[in-house]
């Protein structure tokens, strides 16, 4: 009994120890040495910065501009600004002003690139996170290197860009602009997806990774979290930073390092100073300053490589790397293993056929039912709590909970289940399937997404527990979980990760994970008799957090309901609606939209989808109001052979802070300049705006009060309609509109055009 107990806490700190390794638990104060990183210190820079709403063309946009710039002048840094404007793949065309400084190195080798973004998304977010952070980690990381008074032997070139969040246009113009993007080494970037948690290194470039994961090994920092699955994902998915600009278009590589939980956060009014995680700010410092350190020193020209590296974090060893050509090697030996140690079980007669298919018959059991309910359970919860579904990022304010739940319920299935098949002493003839599975899973990996092969590190760790049980199968039931320890360290994180990063809809990924990590186990679970026990306990479990989730699934001044409104005036028609994003409307929208508002049919066709494709919702007749429409004026209008070659300006009467432009997605643009800025032609047709799957040609966004040029290129029959949508986001201090502020439970929703007046214009060329 004392043996098992001592086990299970083995376990239990296993996983303990697997999270706490991933984060600092101290947080650096004022009285920090002045060479060493402060969170405190940085904290002061946050405060200041993110007070309100700084997205391109907003009041305090110039404020936090000029603070940081001050800053950097403060540390005895030359700034410059650089602006133009900039277009580039997501549609958005913007002026964005850059915060540039470098510290002169004592060599003229390649120079290293410190980089985050100052700019807040449109148009409710604080942006303390996103990427408030970043700011204040390179703000305070600068000042505790300078203050060593040392020349490193690389330039330190700082790049606070702005207009990220429209579409990396700052980064666009630095890298194909600025005179010193073209001797850039290496990139560092800092950056948010959410409010908290382990922020997580991931590689960006179009050529192997050793070299940059060997310097990152070398600079050693302290709390490494990243791995070569995360890598692999990353390069699958549409992640786009601002370093993703210096890959694609100047092949410059870089680390980028992200936090994602409280990922309700991200993109909110409730991205503040007092939500960010001061272990997070203090993960960020602890990733600069030995990587400002070592690379200021580095060779930049030498980590270019045609290798990979698998690479993981694990405790103690912090990151363990080795080269993709081990993983075939690796897998071979796994096999001989595995097939090795079948027949030396068999020579023992260790194993049991009837018991060996009981084995796989209860492996495949738990995990196909901890598959099903993972894969329909977000879509159920959404069901029941409909609220949920207005939280856009798809992890609510309890989506932790709803992870303890659903991986108790996997343990509790796999106790379930096992306790059907269990009887004394058939613990080895279990253990063959999930070793058999575990197998499978890393020869597939090995060949589909090599990045993830160092998950066969614990099936032979699996393997060695088989072999001892082989050789006794009164093994000291400690020794087993000892040997588990691997499989917990390196994957119970994963666990929570994935949901969180990837939403809830990931819960499948926690279930089926629990249930390959439990049959890794089983040398240590298939001893104990009293699996239904074990069972109704993790039911009960499984219950409590269920309930608890209940309990916590309202929405309150701390986790607020998201919700839109919008007013669409149409100057043409001389109608207007007043419209929502939300399927749940609530006391805020309902006095606008009507307790049976009609469906928003027909705006759906002019409105941008968000990155999670939403679009309005239901609208409602509304009351016309006196709002000035933008000008449009056509500057010229000439015939050139088959071609007409169009200006089109449009000028805002009202401080509108976003223009968008539609037009029928049938129709032909030869070419077009946007406020001076040449749109690239498609190779394989010649056209611009071409292989469009919506009416939209593109999004301006205003700053410095600049009206919108147009140039155009286009078949001289065409008859060529354009619709205008101009926005500003002042429909609550607009006071004509009486629209009230939100209650305390309530924010503005991300991700989509919100509290917005919207005036609809339309133009024809023919």
């Amino acid at each position: 009994m004392i043996k098992k107990a001592v086990a299970l806490l083995i376990i239990v700190g296993g996983i303990y120890w697997s999270f706490l390794a991933l984060l600092p638990q101290n947080i650096s104060d004022l009285d920090e040495a002045n060479q060493n990183f402060s969170t405190q210190r940085a904290l002061i820079h946050l405060k200041e910065i993110s007070k309100e709403p700084h997205f391109l063309g907003s009041e305090a946009h110039l404020e936090v501009r000029n603070y940081i710039e001050t800053q950097l002048q403060k540390l005895g840094l030359e700034t410059q600004i650089q602006e133009a404007y900039s277009i580039r793949d997501w549609g958005n065309l913007a002026k964005p002003k850059n915060i540039i400084a470098r510290i002169k190195g004592r060599e003229k080798g390649k120079a290293l690139l410190l980089l985050t973004h100052y700019d807040s998304n449109p148009h409710s977010s604080l942006g303390a996170s996103d990427a408030g952070s970043g700011v204040v980690t390179i703000l305070e990381g600068l000042r505790a290197f300078l203050s060593e008074n040392k020349t490193p032997k690389n330039d330190i070139i700082i790049l606070i860009s702005d207009a990220e969040e429209l579409g990396l246009n700052g980064a666009d113009i630095f890298v194909n602009q600025h005179e010193w993007a073209k001797n850039i080494g290496l990139v560092l970037n800092f950056e948010a997806r959410g409010s908290g948690g382990p922020s997580i290194m991931l590689v960006e470039t179009n050529h192997g990774n050793a070299g940059l994961i060997e310097g990152f090994v070398k600079a050693n920092p302290e709390y490494p979290v990243g791995n070569s699955l995360f890598y692999s994902i990353y390069k699958m998915l549409p992640n786009d930073t601002d370093l993703t600009r210096f890959r694609e278009d100047a092949d410059i590589d870089g680390f980028n390092f992200a936090f994602v939980d409280d990922h309700y956060d991200y993109h909110t009014a409730m991205d503040t100073y007092e939500r960010l995680d001061r272990k997070t700010l203090e993960h960020q410092g602890s990733y600069l300053m030995p990587l400002l350190n070592y690379f200021s020193e580095a060779n930049l020209s030498a980590l270019k490589s045609n290798e990979d590296f698998i690479y993981f974090n694990v405790p103690i060893f912090k990151m363990v790397k080795y080269p993709f050509s081990w993983v075939v090697p690796m897998v071979i030996l796994a096999v001989v293993l595995f097939i090795a140690l079948l027949a030396y079980g068999g020579r023992k007669r260790v194993f049991n056929r009837s018991d060996v298919g009981k084995g796989f018959l209860a492996m495949f059991t738990s995990l196909i039912i901890s598959a099903v309910i993972g894969l329909y359970a977000w879509r159920v919860l959404k069901l029941i709590y409909p609220g949920y579904g207005e939280i856009l990022q798809g992890f609510s304010y309890n989506g932790h909970t709803y992870i303890a739940a659903f991986t108790c319920l996997s343990l509790a299935i796999c106790f379930f289940v096992y306790n059907k098949v269990y009887k004394p002493e058939n613990t080895p003839s279990l253990l063959i399937a999930p070793l058999f599975l575990w197998l499978v899973i890393s020869v597939a990996v090995a060949f589909l997404l090599k990045g993830a092969s160092f998950l066969i590190i614990p099936l032979f760790f699996g393997l060695l527990s088989l072999f001892m049980l082989i050789r006794n199968r009164k093994l000291s039931i400690i020794n087993h979980a000892i040997l588990a320890l691997p499989v917990l360290l390196l994957l119970s994180n994963f666990v929570q990760m994935f949901p969180v990063g990837l939403g809830l809809k990931m819960l499948v990924s926690s279930m089926v994970l629990v249930v390959l990590i439990f049959g890794l186990l089983l040398p240590v679970f298939g001893i104990f008799k009293h699996k239904k026990r074990w069972s109704y306990g993790f039911f009960l479990a499984t219950t409590y957090f269920l309930i608890s989730a209940h309990i916590n699934s309202g929405f309150t001044p701390d986790n607020p309901k998201p919700n839109s409104l919008c007013y669409i005036l149409d100057a043409d028609e001389n109608k207007a609606v007043w419209a929502t994003y939300d399927n749940v409307l609530d006391d805020w929208t309902i006095p606008f939209l009507g307790e049976h508002p009609m469906e928003a049919t027909t705006i759906k066709n002019y409105t941008i989808a968000s990155k999670y494709g939403t679009s309005f919702t239901y609208s409602t007749e509304a009351s016309i109001q006196k709002l000035e429409a933008p000008q449009m004026t056509i500057g010229y209008d000439t015939i050139i052979g088959d071609f007409r070659h169009v200006e089109l300006c449009i000028t805002s009467q009202r401080k509108a802070n976003r223009i968008e432009v539609f037009s029928d997605s049938l129709n032909v643009f030869k070419a077009a300049k946007l406020n001076g800025v040449a749109i690239r032609a498609d190779e394989k047709t010649g056209l611009v705006f071409g292989r469009r799957k919506t009416n939209r040609l593109f999004s301006y966004y205003i700053s410095d009060e600049d009206p919108l040029d147009i140039q155009l290129v286009l078949p001289k029959k065409q008859k060529t309609t354009f619709v205008i949508y101009e926005t500003s986001f002042d429909l609550l201090e607009d006071e004509s509109f009486s629209v009230p502020e939100r209650a305390a439970n309530m924010i503005p929703k991300p991700f989509v055009l919100n509290d917005a007046v919207i005036i609809k214009k339309s133009i024809t060329i023919e």
